[in-house]
């Protein structure tokens, strides 16, 4: 990561190195959109046909504000422990993921341990875990996207809903966060339940399924298109190098712009606390300086890929499907890395 830092980042405009403030604006549109319909479908101005689409838009924005909490809380948009906790449990709210365990289990333990099997919190389970560990075999043969099962696409309708949840309950036990930290995130937790129970009990059932509990699944499946493909496609490394442990994926620049650059997320590991809005100059220095060790490929075709291969890990850089015995190699960077001069 030295490496790669010490070549792109004297290269970069003096503003990538600065907060995105202007990237907070996106928390006030998304909520007036969401506002908005919401008071549409509860007040009984909207037609009943047209609840459906305003449940997709609310999605939409659910997912777009995990997207700017996730920028928030790396320090990329604002300063300051305090803003960053109150501004990324609003963002974080449509999960009810707590603040204190996003920080803990994404920025320290996912960041610096990326790809490492038995520390990255995120990876799908070696075949080793798979053969000892029955809760390894049931997150890989049925809640892991791909072996070509449709039931699999299942998996992004709820994934991060329940990653985020597996992650509360065990981050003690997994050594993520302190005694204390963890019954600090168990009160964000329960605090963000109350205010949805709270709503739900303002506006009614039926309401709430359309406002909340529709988008949700709306929201898990775009946030989830892009977490399942930024690192399970990729070998496994016990040095942490985002070139080769990564994948960037790209859209339509339109499609770029509303999802805050997310995608590129190569950028992101190597520099986390820099907004995602410098995503493709960071990309290009990378394409020009390490042009055969950088890896990106279009979202569609990384999902695809994800649907054909499995998510078992034979060694470092084979996939294996066990039930079957197919096995699907990793990325692996077209030639080995040599020390750019």
């Amino acid at each position: 990561m030295a490496t790669y830092a010490s070549a792109v980042r004297p290269e970069l405009p003096a503003e990538a190195l600065k907060p995105a403030l202007s990237r907070l604006l996106w928390l006030p549109t998304h909520l007036a959109i969401i506002g908005t319909i919401a008071w549409a479908i509860t007040s009984g101005r909207a037609p009943a046909l047209l609840w459906p689409i305003g449940s997709i838009i609310i999605g939409l924005c659910l997912g777009g504000l995990v997207f700017l909490g996730h920028e928030l809380m790396h320090g990329g948009v604002i300063r300051g422990k305090t803003p960053i906790r109150i501004f990324g449990f609003i963002c974080m709210l449509p999960f009810t993921l707590a603040p204190t365990l996003w920080t803990a289990w994404h920025n320290r333990v996912h960041h610096n341990h990326c790809a490492h099997p038995g520390k990255d919190p995120d990876l799908y389970p070696t075949l080793i875990e798979y053969e000892t560990q029955s809760a390894a075999r049931i997150m890989a043969d049925h809640f892991g996207l791909g072996r070509r099962r449709l039931l699999s696409l299942l998996s992004l309708l709820f994934g991060f809903t329940g990653q985020s949840q597996q992650m509360l309950w065990k981050a003690r036990e997994k050594g993520i966060l302190s005694a204390g930290l963890h019954r600090r995130a168990f009160f964000e937790f329960g605090l963000g339940v109350a205010i949805w129970v709270a709503i739900a009990f303002l506006v009614g059932f039926v309401p709430f399924l359309f406002i909340y509990l529709l988008p949700l699944v709306v929201a898990n499946s775009m946030v989830m298109l892009f977490i399942m493909t930024n690192h399970n496609l990729s070998p496994l490394t016990e040095i942490n190098d985002p070139l080769v442990n990564s994948l960037s994926v790209t859209l339509p620049r339109t499609l770029e712009f509303l999802t805050l650059d997310f995608g590129y997320h190569v950028e992101h590991h190597l520099f986390p606390t820099l907004s995602a809005r410098h995503g493709r100059t960071i990309r290009a220095k990378l394409l020009e300086k390490f042009p055969h060790h950088y890896q990106s490929m279009p979202l569609t075709t990384a999902i695809y890929q994800l649907y054909i291969t499995a998510r078992v890990y034979k060694d470092d850089v084979t996939l294996i499907d066990p039930p079957s015995g197919n096995t699907f190699p990793t990325l692996v960077p077209r030639e080995p890395l040599r020390e750019h001069a």
